[in-house]
């Protein structure tokens, strides 16, 4: 069975699910990246105001992950067994009250709690979204789809940078709060109002779209049908014994090092160029988010126009890779490195919305749900990793470079490792 020929009806019924869904998936995970990463401007204050050093903050930035890691994969499956509208709406007010609640840290101990809590609240968002879209779009469209859902990072990015630096700028000090605290209350109020709009503009299946006439719900049912049967349906048990998605998992997680060490570090290595001004720290941090941008909006549409992901992953990667490197050595011009930065987080940023065309293109059902939050909970330890290291070696070397050197190498040996990937098993 093949799937249904793209005509006029069907892309007009396809624009009409993505106006209705992505805008409001999108901005939820903007919100919840900008409360995941807003630590980083935080960290310009807050390790003064508190004396704590940079091992502190990485260790700290990086414990979210393990609460994340360790709630992935039943959140995910509560999920597929209860719909995304409750779920996705519960874990985006989780996140945003623990992320207010960061006003209260005082200590190591504390900043360490707050983290892991935060962690544990925001589990599952992101693989709930990814095994969401694939109850609406099948293969070949979802890598544009997931590409511009994840545009969400690169704009908190392009947003919450300028606003960020502007809150620790000019908030400090009023009614006697520092920056830092203002930062967390400012950006975790919003994080609420989208989990109640998630409630109510969500749809949990095709059929239960009233907004879809019935022609238009039997096109895209007709759709994921044609695609379901050429999946293989695994069982929970079956999901954790299948090298596949292992192999895939190690994948995932050399991506997202360099994903994670941009975000976390991104500020500081500006700051490193010579810039003092935090509002101009947040100002310059966009530059390279906007660029990110623009990459993947044109990296994969080639990849769904060619249908090719192997070979756009790699090469997207090794650019990501080349641009740390580039930042690092001409480090000394702060614009030629701002320019390096920007190919390095346009690389990093496009190859995690692409690389999630692989799982979901042979997982499906249970399985699926199962494949999605263990891959992304493998990689979430490198989200513990990464930002860990790169404090552990700026704390030893008093420089950012050694831990840019570390991200560059781990996008190489991802890039490799993609290409090692059967076509036969992720051609869609």
């Amino acid at each position: 069975m093949t799937l249904t020929t793209n005509t006029s009806l069907e892309n007009a019924v396809y624009r009409k699910v993505s106006w209705r869904l992505i805008p409001i998936l999108l901005l939820g995970y903007c919100v919840a990246y900008l409360d995941r990463v807003n630590i980083s401007f935080a960290k310009l204050q807050m390790l003064n105001d508190l004396g704590m050093s940079d091992y502190v903050y990485g260790l700290g930035a990086g414990i979210f992950f393990l609460g994340y890691f360790l709630f992935e994969i039943p959140s995910n499956l509560i999920l597929h067994k209860i719909g995304a509208r409750i779920w996705i709406a519960r874990i985006a007010m989780s996140w945003g009250m623990i992320s207010g609640a960061m006003i209260f840290v005082s200590s190591p101990t504390t900043f360490y709690v707050g983290r892991f809590l935060l962690g544990i609240a925001e589990a599952g968002f992101f693989p709930g979204i990814i095994l969401y879209l694939t109850y609406w779009y099948p293969a070949h469209r979802r890598g544009r789809i997931v590409s511009l859902f994840m545009t969400a990072v690169p704009l908190a990015g392009v947003f919450g940078g300028p606003l960020s630096g502007f809150i620790l700028e000019y908030f400090n000090g009023i009614h006697g709060f520092q920056g830092w605290k203002w930062l967390f209350v400012l950006e975790g109020i919003p994080s609420c109002l989208v989990g109640v709009a998630l409630f109510f503009l969500l749809t949990d299946s095709i059929e239960q779209a009233n907004w879809l006439s019935p022609e238009e719900k039997s096109i895209l049912i007709r759709n994921m049908d044609a695609e379901e049967v050429q999946k293989s349906s695994h069982s929970i048990l079956e999901i954790f014994k299948n090298a596949k998605v292992w192999f895939l998992s190690f994948v995932y997680l050399c991506f997202v090092v360099g994903v994670y060490g941009v975000s976390f570090w991104l500020p500081t290595i500006i700051q490193g160029m010579g810039f003092v001004d935090l509002f101009d720290v947040g100002l310059l941090s966009a530059i390279p988010y906007g660029f990110s941008i623009v990459a993947m909006f044109f990296i994969s549409k080639s990849s769904d126009h060619t249908r090719e992901r192997r070979w756009h992953l790699a090469l997207t990667a090794l650019a990501g890779a080349i641009g740390l490197v580039i930042s690092v050595i001409y480090a000394h011009a702060p614009w030629i490195a701002m320019a390096a930065l920007s190919v390095a987080a346009g690389g990093v940023f496009t190859i995690v919305a692409l690389f999630w065309t692989l799982p979901t293109a042979f997982l499906g059902g249970i399985g699926a749900a199962t494949g999605i939050a263990l891959i992304n909970s493998i990689a979430a330890l490198a989200g513990f990793v990464a930002p860990y290291i790169i404090g552990l070696l700026k704390e030893y070397t008093s420089s950012t470079n050694a831990g840019v050197f570390f991200m560059a190498i781990c996008l190489v040996i991802g890039a490799f490792l993609t290409l090692l990937i059967p076509t036969r098993l992720v051609s869609s």
